[in-house]
């Protein structure tokens, strides 16, 4: 029964514990205030606007453009001439990915087109295949109705004329 108990108590202790971590500490009297007086804890701060100064500071980026006058003309016509090849590569990959497409469409008509003629093929191979059944179960049933005939002949004393089967 003891072990019990103190399974029972060491489940509940563990179970409680996340519950005792999160509650508040005491608040600490504040020197020259009552002790009923405590410190408001202050409010966190207002989070920035994204793309604001601050905002970016706090990413560890910062960007402020220099005005006109002050910027150096080499940097300019740098930045420009990258964004110009920026650009470039960006029109020949959207060209590449256009070009791309439509040799994935034109492949995938060939295939499609391709596709439905071996349909075609195998649908007409098909119905080869059942009329040539269909005339060889005819041969068959005429060869043994031919058959049955002669046999009849032959068991007859009087003569008979037989038809060869097919004609």
């Amino acid at each position: 029964m003891t072990r019990f108990t103190l399974a029972a108590v060491t489940a509940l202790l563990l179970a409680a514990a996340p519950v005792v971590a999160q509650t508040t500490a005491p608040q600490v009297p504040v020197r020259g205030k009552t002790s009923l007086q405590t410190t408001t804890p202050a409010a966190p701060p207002a989070a920035p606007a994204p793309g604001s100064e601050e905002w970016l500071r706090q990413r560890g980026e910062s960007y402020s453009a220099a005005p006109e006058t002050q910027q150096d003309p080499t940097e300019v016509a740098e930045t420009i001439r990258l964004n110009a090849e920026i650009a470039a590569r960006n029109n020949a990959a959207e060209r590449r990915e256009i070009e791309g497409t439509a040799a994935w469409q034109a492949e995938d008509a060939r295939w499609r087109a391709e596709t439905a003629r071996l349909e075609t093929q195998r649908a007409q191979w098909e119905a080869d295949a059942a009329a040539a059944e269909a005339a060889r179960l005819r041969y068959e049933r005429d060869r043994a109705a031919w058959a049955a005939e002669v046999a009849a002949c032959q068991r007859s004393p009087r003569s008979c004329v037989t038809r060869t089967p097919g004609y």
